[in-house]
This record gives C-alpha cells, structure tokens and sequence, in this order.
C-alpha cells in the first residue's frame, strides 16, 4: 500500500516543481489573503492533482489490475492525503515564516479541519461522478468553500444567538478540539461511503 501513496509524488514530478513557487507567490502577493486559505490550498495541492491526473488518464482500469485490492487503493488515498497535507503544512509554514507572512496556530488548524471536510465532500465525489466532471466540481467547490465558509460562520454568530453564546463562552481548546473530531467523523465517513461506492463500481 506504500507504493500506491508514493505514487502519487511520483506521477506529479513536473506539477511538484511548481509547488513551491506555488506558495511563494501567495507569501509575497498575497498579504491580503487569509493565512488559513493559503495552508489549506497547500495541502489540497497534491491530492487533488492526483485525483484529477487519474481521471485524465483512466488509472483506475490500471490499479485495478495490480496486486491490490480495492480497500487497499481507496485507504492509501485517504491516508495519502493526510500525509500530503502533513508535509504540506510544513513545507508552508516555513515559507511563510521566511517571507515574514504572519500566521498562527490557530490559522493552521482551522485549515486543517477545512481540508478534512473539503476532502470528506469531494473524495468519495471522484468515484459517483462521471470522467470529464470531476476537475470543475472540485475548482468550483474549493472556491464557494473558502468564499463562503467566514461568511457562513459570521451569518451564524450574528443571528444565531445560542450559538454566538456557545462559541463565545466555549473556551479555545475545547472548540478547536470539537472541531477536529467533527472534522475527523466526516473524514471517516466519506472514506466509508468511497470504499463502498469504489466496491460496486465497474471499470
């Protein structure tokens, strides 16, 4: 199963050599932007790219006919994509910390847990939507997700009143730890839904 993760740094040798201009410029250009997009559009870099590189090429009639089973294919993605977004966050941390990019823990962990609902949505998406879709639903999805989601959470806080006072009153930790096993059971979930899908699925 390690070699099915490695390959997708391998497929994406050219696309790699863009990541870190990739960041680089948001560093320098873009200081109006939120430091939570610029991490979460990192660490979606790799998985998304392999997920539309396969559909570009029809992999999945060549996974399907190695030694793996299905189960294995679909959990390497899933944990591929931990593992990218791990390095990812690091590599741009330092490049932020090097281009004097302010940013915080709190900014890294709010990405995070954007990139695990974002994912949990989109994955299982790559196995029921037909060839030729997939790449426009996620570019059009990510952007309504970072447009939307601070507009969302403050329509929330503002008119919701049981809600401002929970999360006002709710210390940090607690919050950002509510978050993450939220962001987690989702995760869980769509790597559920992908292995069932994956199951039926003809190739």
């Amino acid at each position: 199963m390690y070699n099915l993760m490695i390959k997708d740094l391998i497929i994406q040798k050219k696309q790699l050599y863009l990541f870190i201009p990739f960041i680089v410029f948001y560093a320098f250009f873009g200081q109006h932007m939120s430091p939570s997009f610029i991490f979460l559009m990192a660490s979606l870099y790799i998985p998304l790219n392999s997920y539309i590189y396969e559909e570009q090429v029809d992999a999945n009639v060549l996974l399907n006919s190695l030694p793996y089973t299905r189960k294995e294919i679909v959990v390497a993605k899933y944990m591929g994509a931990i593992i990218y977004m791990v390095m990812a966050v690091a590599v741009t941390s330092v490049i932020l910390y090097v281009a004097r990019f302010p940013f915080t823990w709190q900014d890294i962990a709010l990405a995070v847990g954007m990139f695990f609902i974002f994912s949990a949505v989109a994955f299982p998406l790559f196995y029921i939507l037909k060839p030729g879709y997939i790449g426009a639903v996620m570019i059009i999805g990510l952007i309504v997700l970072a447009s939307m989601g601070p507009i969302v959470f403050r329509f929330l806080s503002q008119y919701l009143p049981a809600i401002s006072n929970f999360i006002t009153q709710t210390p940090q930790p607690i919050l950002y730890g509510l978050g993450a096993i939220i962001s987690i059971i989702l995760y869980v979930i769509s790597w559920l839904t992908s292995h069932t899908v994956y199951q039926r699925k003809v190739f």
